[in-house]
């Protein structure tokens, strides 16, 4: 537990004196926001911001938490989750490079994003397969559900729903920051339950840095945010939960604890099927769920306590659940 606390206040040091720097340097490589047209006109005022501070965040996470994974010898098992992550993260930075740089609003396109998604996906769902079987956590108890030869497309689909959903999560500011501190804090407390399960100290010090990393980057995004964290660091925050997960063997518990950015996916996933169903009619004002929420006349300080709070209270059930797991 101390090894984990100093990790995250290792991290927050690092985000949050920083970050002004980064501030300073992507403002000088003009390297700003670009507003999607047809998003929020609230968000218009925000072209220009600074973007990829995801870039501070990995780099705080990752440095905290090898530290002191080579102290405790336990940083082999950390490798892995930590290769996934960044490489969730290059395409998220490739990905904003070609906002910022060419001023494009779309990015990759879909088809490239995937295709980067699904090769790392495979490369770390074939790594615990191989090292840790294809068994699977069931909540309120010790069973594993073994997938067997499933485990590895069942998990590279999750991996790309899962950097998606963290992705389309980080649309109003200071949300996706919010919810991954709550979230992070109950990955690494159930980590530490399972500290005796393989990978479970390295996980327990990589959620507490992700912790510290968001935290200090939060006093910086909050609204009116000074700096987006950009596909680069929405896509590193989804890796970590989602190979943290896996690792651990704990998927279903990805529901509850990141169930604010799986909704972002479901809520985009509803509202085109039922506009191509109905030729054009709408569930929501706008998907993702937050900007209906915005559009709906809520404030983006109002959306982020709430997302904060439905997180708190569905991670401190998630923690509960995993009490038959502590050993």
């Amino acid at each position: 537990m101390i090894y984990s606390a100093a990790a995250a206040a290792l991290a927050f040091a690092i985000a949050a004196l920083g970050m002004p720097y980064l501030i300073k340097k992507l403002k000088t490589m003009q390297f700003g926001q670009t507003i999607y047209e047809l998003g929020p006109k609230a968000h218009l005022n925000k072209q220009g911001t600074p973007n990829m501070g995801g870039i501070l965040i990995a780099t705080a996470a990752v440095l905290s938490s090898l530290v002191f994974s080579f102290a405790q010898a336990d940083a082999w098992k950390l490798l892995p989750v930590l290769l996934a992550s960044l490489g969730a993260m290059a395409i998220g930075f490739r990905d904003d490079y070609i906002k910022n740089i060419r001023h494009d609003h779309e990015g990759l396109r879909p088809k490239q994003k995937v295709i980067g998604q699904v090769t790392v996906g495979i490369l770390f769902s074939v790594y615990c397969y191989v090292k840790l079987g294809g068994g699977v956590y069931l909540p309120f108890s010790t069973n594993i559900w073994d997938l067997g030869p499933f485990y590895v497309p069942l998990m590279t689909v999750l991996f790309v729903f899962m950097t998606n959903s963290a992705n389309l999560q980080d649309g109003v500011d200071g949300i996706l920051s919010s919810v991954s501190v709550v979230g992070g804090l109950a990955f690494g407390l159930i980590a530490l339950m399972m500290r005796a399960a393989y990978g479970g100290t390295a996980m327990a010090l990589l959620s507490f840095a992700l912790v510290g990393a968001c935290a200090g980057f939060l006093i910086y995004n909050h609204y009116p945010a000074r700096i987006m964290m950009g596909d680069t660091g929405s896509m590193f925050i989804g890796g970590v939960f989602c190979s943290a997960a896996m690792l651990l063997g704990l998927q279903f518990w990805l529901i509850p604890i990141c169930f604010t950015m799986i909704m972002s996916s479901v809520s985009v996933i509803m509202q085109r099927a039922y506009f191509k169903a109905t030729h054009g009619k709408r569930i929501f004002k706008m998907s993702p769920i937050h900007h209906h929420f915005e559009l709906s006349g809520m404030s983006e300080k109002q959306i982020v306590r709430m997302y904060a709070l439905v997180t708190l209270a569905l991670s401190a059930l998630a923690v509960l659940v995993a009490l038959p797991l502590k050993g």
